[in-house]
């Protein structure tokens, strides 16, 4: 039996579970106070109390870091890379502390697992699977339309890849051999196509696709112009990358970013079902279009994230793909299951472990 360490931090809060192989035995979700956050000018800033939260944990469960085999940690914002599970190293930490371009707290992650694994006997190994930065696009995917702009590959990669092996493995099939489309519903939403084990095409989460809570998706290009001309002089950068993520999507048009609140004001308001029923309907063509780029082989459309919790809404796009093949349908996130994991197939070398070669590994 393995015994792997789950961290994973988030923006206020760190969540840490141990798992004895598949079975998470504890699990926790320390919340942060507004005041720790704010008094830290970076992310590495909160390097301390967030390191003395997994120490914590480790004390609070009587847990020795020399019965630990792994510590499996959340991937960072790192240079895009193949999928899969890498084994942490020192170049890995230092460019997460002083070269990655975005600063986000899944950056934490390894950083803490690497120094905390120094405390072992034993040499205890520290690995990451699927980050964000995961890029295995076909060349045609990554042509814009214009040579000045590429589209980057930037998904929920680490839940997206974890529902398709679950259902692979439901589907009795081998994970390297299914072809999939899968939705991630959440604050933000990430359709994409994956053949045989590799993500070809997805949507930016973040600026293409569907719209969803908070989040605009693609927008008309002639108005978005047109629209940032008039108002430039009005906007700040960072005010016109709010109205797009942060305070589009749901909440631009109702004021509310929970899709259960939409769908309480659905149920008496037609401009409310008319938005929430829009929402369903660029998924569903976003998966549309992902079912074109793999032919129509598929064995099955996936459906994940927060958003799949709400029959009513699964509904909604399944009335309209489900001739294009089977859905199925994993609500909610599985972020800790995928890093254990992932850490679990690589201490049973049931798969390659990849090492962190630098910036350049694609």
């Amino acid at each position: 039996m393995y015994k792997i360490l789950v961290i994973n931090p988030g923006a206020t809060s760190t969540k840490l579970s141990l798992f004895e192989d598949e079975k998470e035995v504890i699990s926790e979700s320390i919340e942060h106070s507004v005041s720790e956050i704010e008094n830290c000018k970076t992310i590495m800033d909160q390097l301390p109390f967030r390191k003395k939260c997994v120490e914590d944990f480790l004390k609070r469960y009587n847990i020795s870091i020399n019965e630990l085999d792994a510590i499996a940690a959340r991937g960072g914002i790192l240079p895009p890379m193949k999928s899969g599970t890498y084994q942490v190293n020192e170049d890995m930490v230092n460019y997460l502390k002083t070269k990655t371009r975005v600063e986000h707290a899944s950056n934490l992650a390894a950083v803490i697992a690497f120094e905390i694994s120094k405390n072992s006997s034993k040499g205890l190994p520290v690995f990451i699977t699927d980050p964000i930065s995961v890029d295995e696009f076909i060349p045609e995917a990554r042509i814009s339309g214009i040579p000045q702009l590429e589209r980057h590959s930037l998904f929920h990669a680490l839940n997206m890849k974890i529902v398709a092996r679950f259902a692979a493995k439901e589907l009795n099939k081998e994970y390297e051999k299914c072809n999939f489309v899968i939705a991630h519903l959440g604050g933000g939403i990430s359709v994409g196509a994956q053949r045989k084990g590799l993500m070809i095409d997805v949507n930016n989460a973040t600026d293409e696709g569907p719209f969803s809570s908070q989040r605009t998706g693609e927008l008309p290009m002639g108005d978005l112009a047109k629209w940032i001309f008039k108002n430039m002089h009005s906007y700040s950068k960072n005010d016109v990358k709010s109205t797009f993520v942060g305070k589009g999507g749901l909440f631009a048009y109702l004021k509310t970013a929970s899709l259960k609140d939409a769908l309480k004001l659905a149920e008496k308001d037609e401009y409310a079902k008319l938005i929430v029923e829009a929402m369903a309907y660029q998924v569903s063509k976003e998966i549309g279009g992902m079912a074109a780029i793999l032919g129509g082989d598929l064995d099955a459309i996936i459906l994940t994230g927060g958003m799949a919790h709400s029959d009513y809404f699964v509904e909604l796009i399944k009335r309209r793909i489900d001739k294009l093949g089977v859905v199925m349908v994993y609500p909610g996130a599985y972020e800790m299951e995928g890093l254990a994991l992932g850490a679990l197939r690589a201490l049973e070398q049931l798969e390659d472990t990849k090492i962190w070669e630098g910036e350049n590994i694609l």
